[in-house]
């Protein structure tokens, strides 16, 4: 094999598998350092510069960057990574002075956003400090989107949502609340250099069964959560049957025990190994004694003179393999009482604003054909993003298409190609103060996951809005942030300097090293020191020793940058050297062009 090509930035951000894994690409070693140093100012500067929204998305976040991080391979729980951001936003100070700003000029470019949800916020705050006038055209009194009124308070505090959001707002956004778009065509009249499009998926999916319309007991799941957010709903059955398992679902199920029921099941169709839900969310719905039902297929409502009795099931048997469903069949049935029945089983997008002859194309699913790296749709100046773009997803997505939306809107107003855009840049620096010594803390803690303190579940149903999860304490953020591994200080390798005693290899705690001969790929994995688990994971190659012509090797999966190869090595031929990543946003594309007049050339 030839040298592993370590020029490329990819490299390195791919071994920082939890910053690989976020959608917005969020440096999480660096944020980490800097709670444990107690800097949690600059803690929240570095997350909001990626995910803007430091407070919500650590109380809410899908948390992709955890199932990557590297300390799940040692111990199978990796840090909580979503819960020291949380520890961040809790913590922070007053940061106004280090907000971005909106010039006092302009640029003469106007760019309309329709919906005041994440994705549009965040276009909106990568915008404003260009020059932009951005207006933004919300259809609720408040700002938020499905974040503030499909998500409880007792996950997202009202106070965190205001804050963040207020943060882009108070830039000099031009939001008008209470306004619904109902024509494409007409908002595009009005002379919009560029229209992003961030509505969400706001209509929850039907279950057309028989039954489904004799009674006004039935309820789509995210209408009914948005009619409990704005106070029209205040009350429910004692038995409620939630159908569906998603985290859609597990909101239902827990608000609906707030608002005073006593028996809540929550039906799923498939075995729990396929719910989609994720695992905290199901673990704090069962905390709260709400029943997970699985292999039960909704059959029919059954309803007496416009009264719900209950639902009726066929229960369900599946032959699973290697973690798909090959076969299915009906066992039997059961009718299951209930009050009321909310159905929880997906949301869709609905452009029935959007008139088909404006040259926006839509596939067999009503869903807008949207470029996956510009976000631009098929009619020029008009971009999607968030569950508007590609479905429902998290609202760290939604962040990320922002991002990248706002690109291609600062490029189309610059008459520039939307595919022109800047790579990230890589710098890397040494972190050595002596031969053997690191300005980073690189000592192995073998500490567990700490664990989230709750609210009491004797008064965790007193109020909607009482948050359920308490934060970290100063003891758990002090363990947990030792937990982080520096993923971003990398292990580099210089050829020329190794002598090949092998003391690295000797003393490497995870094996991760070897020096064997040279040769393909394969041949080469089959002679590591550790067996090869993880064939995606980059394994490093050095060139050929001066000493035998063989290869230092690295497998990048074991690797967890404790620095002992580096600390043992008598040349210095490994170094620790932390890598920065810097993902380009729309201000690193260039200034849009200034007429005489302060305004932008047309």
């Amino acid at each position: 094999m030839k040298r592993t090509d370590t020029s490329n930035p990819d490299y390195f951000h791919k071994v920082v598998d939890c910053q690989w894994g976020c959608p917005a690409h969020t440096d999480v070693p660096e944020y980490i350092r800097l709670i444990a140093q107690g800097r949690f100012d600059d803690a929240y500067m570095v997350n909001r510069d990626s995910n803007v929204f430091p407070g919500i998305l650590g109380r809410v976040c899908d948390r992709p960057c955890e199932p990557a991080c590297r300390r799940g391979r040692m111990d199978e729980k990796p840090v909580a990574i979503c819960r020291l951001k949380r520890v961040a936003a809790d913590h922070c100070g007053d940061i106004s002075d280090r907000l971005p700003k909106a010039p006092d000029e302009k640029n003469g470019k106007n760019i309309a956003l329709i919906g005041a949800g994440p994705a549009s916020l965040t276009v909106a705050n990568d915008l404003l400090p260009l020059g932009y006038r951005c207006t933004i055209f919300e259809a609720q009194s408040v700002a938020g989107g499905l974040m503030r009124y499909n998500i409880p308070a007792f996950r997202l505090p009202a106070e965190v949502l205001d804050q963040e959001i207020d943060a882009i707002i108070d830039m000099g956004a031009d939001i008008h609340y209470n306004t619904r778009i109902e024509s494409m065509r007409e908002l595009l009249k009005e002379g919009y250099d560029a229209v992003f499009v961030g509505t969400g998926a706001p209509r929850g999916k039907e279950l057309k069964l028989p039954g489904r319309y004799d009674t006004e007991n039935i309820h789509i799941g995210i209408d009914w959560l948005e009619s409990v957010a704005f106070k029209h709903i205040d009350s429910i059955g004692k038995k409620v049957l939630i159908i569906g398992v998603g985290n859609t679902a597990m909101d239902c199920c827990r608000t609906s025990l707030r608002l005073g029921a006593k028996d809540v099941k929550v039906m799923a169709r498939k075995p729990r190994e396929f719910f989609k839900a994720s695992d905290w969310e199901l673990e704090d719905a069962e905390e709260e004694r709400v029943e997970i039902v699985v292999n039960h297929s909704p059959r029919e409502f059954v309803v007496e003179n416009g009264k719900l009795k209950g639902l009726s099931f066929e229960l369900m048997e599946y032959t699973v393999e290697n973690g798909r469903i090959l076969d299915q069949e009906v066992v039997g049935e059961e009718f299951v009482p209930c009050d009321d029945v909310i159905l929880a089983i997906g949301q869709e997008n609905a452009f029935p604003w959007i008139e088909r002859d404006l040259g926006i194309e839509f596939n067999p699913w009503e869903e807008p054909m949207v470029d996956e790296s510009s976000f631009e749709s098929s009619l020029e100046g008009v971009f999607f993003g968030g569950d508007a773009a590609f479905g429902p997803k998290n609202i760290i997505w939604a962040v990320e298409h922002g991002h990248q939306a706002a690109i291609s809107i600062h490029l189309h107003c610059q008459g520039k190609p939307l595919g022109e855009r800047l790579p990230p840049l890589l710098n890397l620096h040494t972190l050595k103060m002596g031969l053997h010594e690191w300005s980073y803390s690189n000592a192995f803690d073998p500490a567990a996951r700490r664990k989230m303190k709750h609210e009491p579940l004797e008064s965790r149903f007193d109020d909607l809005g009482r948050e359920v999860e308490l934060g970290f304490d100063a003891e758990q953020t002090a363990r947990e942030v030792e937990r982080c591994l520096n993923c971003d200080v990398q292990t580099v390798f210089f050829d020329d300097l190794c002598i090949e005693c092998d003391a690295c290899v000797d003393i490497c705690p995870t094996h991760c090293l070897t020096i064997t001969a040279n040769g393909e790929k394969d041949r080469i994995r089959d002679r590591l020191k550790a067996p090869a688990l993880e064939f995606d994971q980059p394994m490093f190659v050095s060139e050929e020793l001066k000493q035998t012509s063989r290869v230092m090797v690295k497998d990048e999966n074991f690797c967890i940058h404790c620095g002992v190869c580096a600390e043992r090595c008598p040349t210095a031929a490994w170094d620790m050297q932390k890598s920065l990543l810097d993902f380009r946003k729309a201000i690193d594309h260039g200034a849009v062009e200034q007429t005489a007049e302060g305004g932008a050339g047309s």
